[in-house]
Order: structure tokens, then C-alpha cells, then sequence
């Protein structure tokens, strides 16, 4: 049996989550309870939650956390009815008007002939409509740094600002590793002068970042998997040398390796 529904079963679904929402809203003291300041924090929770199941391949969990971020987007838009500012209405309809406005290619008389000339309309339009002094103007304050910087970078990108060849990038990361290592000089004892060397490694990331943008690799993602590879052989390590009986803090470095070198073989 398939697992796609019609869209008349769709629409049929999203009535019935309204209906719970208006039903939870009025009658669940939890529920009740919430503002959009209070959900905020969970909603920022279930979004990485989200993450990991995509990270995991699970596509079963992926649709369980949609669900839970759905029901994040309904909180929200009754919390806004009942303020009498917005609804899940006029949430939708806006939505639709900026795809639509953002996709002249689609539904204007606008060409694209890739997706690298839809990033750039999407940007130009996004700058006109937000009235932004600057590109960068919409790249959130609270992200995280690693994936701020990857969105700096798309956004220059997106108004023509950026490297034409990727060897080009990676001239540009040997230069900041060399400007790093002479601010970090890991031969010699003398003292180091860690602001420095501190926005010296910052330019080093920023350009890895560059340089993975470039190979079409996300830097987030792929430090993602190191973590939680990491994470596995630690943990192995840790579980075989209990089995030996033996602590970690008395073990060697070399008879951690054994136990390291195991774990990669798994």
C-alpha cells in the first residue's frame, strides 16, 4: 500500500491537526501555558533532533521530528490568531507569494539557466524585499559559527563576489595556514600571542570553508560525521578496555591505540 496520500487526504490531515490544536490550545493546561517565548528554545531542540535523524539516514524518525516541527509551526500560528496578527492562513499565503516572487524564472519572464543563476535572482530579490543596506544583513546573529560563515560566503557568492576557480581557494588556505603557523610557531618555545593566533586560525577555518563550498562539500555536515565517528571508536575503546578490566586514566597512550585501532576495523 502506498504511503503517499491524495491531495484531498492531505488537506483532510492538516484540518484535523488544526482541530487538535484549537482543542489543546483551550483545553490542556500545558498547552494553554505556552507563548511564542516559551516554545522557542523547544522548537530550536526539535530542529536538531530533526538534524540527527537525517544525519542517521532514518526516514522513519525524519517524518516523526516533521511532525513534531509542524506541530511547532500550528503552535505558533494560534498563538498569533488569538493575538489577532496572524494565522496559519496568512502564514501560508505569505509563503506562497515569496516563492513565487522569488522564482521569476517559474512564474515571470526572468531566465535561469541552473541553479547557481536561481541562487543569485533568490538573493537580489531577498535584498530588494527585506530593504537590507547589506547582503549579509539577513544571515542571523545566532547562528552558529561554522554554518554562518558558510552563509556569508553563499551570500557574497549570490551577488558575484567570490573565487572563479577552486585552486584558487586552496592558494588561499596554504596562505592562511602559513600566516597561522608563523603566529602559532609550533617549533619553537617562546611565548605566543593568542589573540593573534586566535584570528589567525579564524581565517584559516573561513578558508577551509571556502574550499569545501567549492568541492560542494557541507563543512557542517562533514564535521558532523568526524564527531560522531570519533564518538564511536571513544566509546569502544571505552567499553573494551572495561571488559579488560582496566581504567583508562592508568592505560597508556599505546594501549588505548590497540583498543583505538580495533574500533576502526569494526
Amino acid at each position: 500500500m502506498s504511503k503517499i496520500s491524495s491531495r484531498k487526504q492531505q488537506l483532510e490531515a492538516f484540518d484535523r491537526l488544526l482541530t487538535i490544536m484549537d482543542e489543546l490550545r483551550e483545553q490542556c493546561p500545558w498547552d494553554r501555558k505556552q507563548t511564542i517565548e516559551s516554545l522557542r528554545h523547544l522548537t530550536i531542540e526539535e530542529t536538531f533532533e530533526l538534524s540527527d535523524a537525517i544525519l542517521d539516514g532514518d526516514l522513519e524518525e525524519v517524518k516523526k521530528e516533521l511532525g513534531d516541527i509542524l506541530l511547532h509551526i500550528v503552535f505558533y500560528a494560534k498563538i498569533g490568531s488569538e493575538k489577532e496578527v496572524f494565522d496559519i492562513s496568512t502564514v501560508i499565503d505569505s509563503l506562497c507569494e515569496k516563492l513565487i516572487r522569488r522564482h521569476p524564472h517559474i512564474y515571470g519572464d526572468t531566465e535561469a539557466k541552473d541553479d547557481e543563476a536561481v541562487k543569485q535572482n533568490w538573493e537580489k530579490i531577498k535584498l530588494q524585499e527585506k530593504g537590507n543596506k547589506s547582503v549579509l544583513g539577513g544571515v542571523p546573529r545566532s547562528l552558529p559559527a561554522l554554518i554562518k560563515a558558510m552563509r556569508i560566503q553563499e551570500k557574497a557568492r549570490g551577488v558575484g563576489f567570490d573565487w572563479e576557480e577552486k585552486d584558487q581557494v586552496w592558494e588561499k588556505v596554504e596562505e592562511e595556514m602559513q600566516e597561522f603557523k608563523a603566529e602559532f610557531d609550533v617549533t619553537g618555545s617562546g611565548p605566543i600571542d593568542a589573540e593573534n593566533a586566535s584570528g589567525e586560525f579564524g581565517d584559516l577555518l573561513f578558508s577551509l570553508i571556502n574550499y569545501a563550498r567549492f568541492m560542494e562539500i557541507n563543512p557542517e555536515e562533514a564535521l558532523e560525521k568526524t564527531n560522531r565517528k570519533f564518538m564511536y571508536r571513544f566509546q569502544y575503546l571505552e567499553e573494551a578496555a572495561k571488559k579488560a578490566g582496566k581504567k583508562l586514566a592508568d592505560m597508556s597512550l599505546a594501549e588505548m591505540d590497540v583498543y583505538w585501532n580495533e574500533a576502526k576495523n569494526q
